[in-house]
């Protein structure tokens, strides 16, 4: 079929015939329909809740046990917070490496740049504020 300019849509520079990318299709929505593409995504999801089942249980178990360092139960909690958080990245929300993916993945590290500005930011500022305040008791001699 020829388009409106004499040009067939396979030699159209502005046609998307071909491209690597592929169809547009909704997040987690599989690339064709057909039994055994159900059965993978459900064996996906119910390997996903056993790793996350499985993180929360090592992360109370590590909150309660006495085989890990006082000090470093904290450090054991923050390592199996963000194993899950990967988890559920990868099994829940799709979150891969392929081309159609790749906006998804951006939007996700500013996210975290933006929410890290935001944290980081406020206790620097809240910080630098606390120690350069004057002590409460020149307040009180300040006022007449």
């Amino acid at each position: 079929m020829s388009s409106p300019h004499g040009l067939d849509a396979t030699s159209d520079p502005r046609s998307d015939v071909g491209s690597s990318v592929g169809a547009d299709r909704l997040p987690g929505e599989p690339a064709e329909a057909g039994p055994g593409v159900l059965a993978s995504e459900l064996r996906s999801y119910l390997l996903g809740l056993a790793l996350a089942l499985l993180l929360t249980g090592a992360a109370f178990w590590a909150l309660h046990t006495h085989l890990i360092y006082g000090p470093g139960i904290m450090m054991a909690i923050v390592v199996l917070a963000v194993a899950q958080m990967g988890v559920h990245l990868v099994f829940f929300l799709h979150l891969t490496s392929a081309p159609d993916n790749i906006n998804n993945t951006l939007a996700l590290a500013f996210g975290v740049l933006m929410a890290g500005l935001l944290i980081f930011g406020s206790v620097w500022v809240m910080n630098h504020l606390n120690h350069n305040m004057l002590p409460m008791q020149e307040l009180i001699r300040m006022q007449p």
